[in-house]
């Protein structure tokens, strides 16, 4: 690990998931160490990085290793609720993803991280062969609506090829590090494939 100096360091929020650009994230923040995070975060209007756990818990175990993902995605706050004492209800938005190049811990347990980002998604059409999936994700949204909150955020792009494959992503019962892996690549139209190939498996959508 290398000593970074703090005013150029991503503050890292290690969790057992794993955050899409363009994806909602709600957080229940009692840790010291988050609660300030989330503080300055606002003072600041800036974002922190949101990583995903191979090893460890969320919360903080004395001499409990700890280990996470090298590539995250940096987490905007939309909105911040106290609705009690020492507990925030925070709802963020995922933005630009980013590959650690180096991380120290401060005292408190916070992870910095100093990073090189990683370009966004070429917006670009879902090929004719994923419309499919593209459809089913506009019905699956309906059927989501009628049952309380969505967990996406609006405006829907269903023209947006990775926007699709994000969304499928992040509702799926897929394992944590294979949607870590979906999260890494860098073609969308990759990515939809993959999502539109499992959906199939799954006969969500035909064969085809």
């Amino acid at each position: 690990m290398t000593d970074l100096p703090e005013s150029s360091a991503l503050p890292l929020f290690p969790l057992q998931s794993v955050l899409f650009p363009g994806g909602l994230l709600s957080l229940k923040v009692f840790e010291a160490r988050y609660l300030d995070l989330v503080s300055e975060c606002l003072r600041t209007q800036r974002p922190f990085g949101v990583v995903a756990l191979r090893q460890g818990q969320e919360v903080r175990r004395e001499g409990e290793a700890v280990a996470f993902e090298a590539v995250g995605c940096l987490a905007e706050l939309i909105e911040v609720d106290s609705e009690q004492a020492g507990i925030l209800q925070v709802r963020c938005r995922g933005s630009q993803r980013f590959r650690i190049a180096s991380t120290r811990q401060r005292n408190d347990g916070l992870w910095l991280a100093q990073v090189d980002w990683i370009d966004a998604d070429e917006a670009v059409l879902p090929s004719e062969d994923f419309l499919d999936s593209a459809q089913a994700l506009s019905n699956a949204i309906q059927m989501l609506r009628q049952r309380g909150p969505l967990p996406f955020l609006e405006p829907f792009r269903f023209e947006d090829a990775g926007w699709i494959a994000n969304r499928w992503c992040e509702i799926l019962p897929i394992p944590l590090a294979a949607r870590q892996k979906l999260m890494e690549l860098e073609d969308p139209q990759v990515r939809l494939k993959l999502v539109d190939q499992f959906l199939r498996s799954k006969g969500i959508i035909g064969q085809g």
